[in-house]
């Protein structure tokens, strides 16, 4: 799988970031809010890769894989209920 310049770029940033809120003890709800800024580019990933891309991206970045397992607990707990977001 040959991965863009960009995604490359993108999911280092993420990666990056996640080393350190997690190396620092975080909870997912810190981590939510301070990734915050990082979900267009997360966004742009998902929007312009294919699934073995993104697949790629995880097995590389375990910061970038942990941020994806977090929005996808996320996005299940707000679609089952368990989640309640204002209306």
């Amino acid at each position: 799988m040959n991965l863009t310049a960009e995604q490359l770029r993108i999911a280092s940033m993420i990666d990056a970031k996640m080393q350190n809120l997690v190396g620092a003890g975080n909870d997912d709800i810190t981590i939510l809010t301070e990734m915050f800024d990082y979900m267009p580019g997360f966004k742009r990933l998902m929007d312009t890769s294919e699934s073995d891309a993104m697949d790629e991206l995880c097995q590389r970045f375990a910061g970038f894989f942990r941020y994806a397992k977090t929005l996808e607990m996320l996005a299940t707990g707000i679609q089952s209920g368990a989640i309640k977001v204002p209306k």
